[in-house]
Order: structure tokens, then sequence, then C-alpha cells
């Protein structure tokens, strides 16, 4: 029985879980410098569990997102998003909305007054 790919899934879940609880232990350190925070958790994870840089990266985004979003009912439909288009939906409503990848851009990661996360490396 091959057993690698549950416990490759639980050891990333293990790790996102230890990002979560680093940057919510650590979030009121950072409240101006939301990348700072990101790049420490990312640092954290890489240096003090030894988690491969690019991976701990990944799974810092992804608890960062998870922690900033905790009470948004909204969510991504990956299943139909596309690579131009984020379709988020509202289950409470029931309501879908399209979302232009290049609006999401311009809005929040190309416009330096509303960015809070760059790049990391």
């Amino acid at each position: 029985m091959n057993t690698a790919k549950p416990q490759h899934q639980d050891y990333r879940a293990a790790m996102q879980a230890a990002a979560f609880a680093y940057l919510e232990r650590h979030q009121a350190e950072h409240l101006a410098d939301e990348q700072s925070l990101f790049s420490r958790a990312v640092q954290h994870l890489h240096l003090a569990l030894d988690v491969p840089k690019s991976l701990a990266e990944n799974l810092v985004a992804k608890a960062y997102g998870e922690l900033r979003s905790a009470d948004c009912r909204m969510h991504l439909d990956i299943s139909t998003s596309t690579g131009h288009t984020a379709v988020i939906t509202d289950p409470a409503s029931g309501l879908t909305f399209a979302v232009p990848v290049a609006l999401i851009v311009r809005h929040l990661i190309a416009n330096p007054a509303r960015r809070t996360l760059r790049q990391v490396g």
C-alpha cells in the first residue's frame, strides 16, 4: 500500500496550520506592514521547521488568505474560474461574480496605494 500521498498532504496541512498559527500569533506586531509579517512567517517555516522556501511561501500565502478572509462568506470558485476571470460565489445569497483578473491587478496589485503584499524573494 502506498501512503506517500496522504503523508505528503498531512505534512502540507500541518505546515500550513503552523503558518496560520504564526501569522495569527504575530499579526499584532505588524499592523502597518503585512509584508513583514508574511516574510517573517515564510522565514519561520523555512528556518525553524525546515520547510523548503518555495513551499513555505506557498503555505504562508494560503494561511494568510485563510486568516484575512475568515469572516468572509464568499469564496473563489476554482472550477469555473479561468486564467483571465476569477469567479467568486456567495453561497448564502446564491450570487456569482465574474471579476476580470486585469481588474484585480489594476486595483490591488499594480496600485501602490492599495498594495499590502509584494513579491517575496
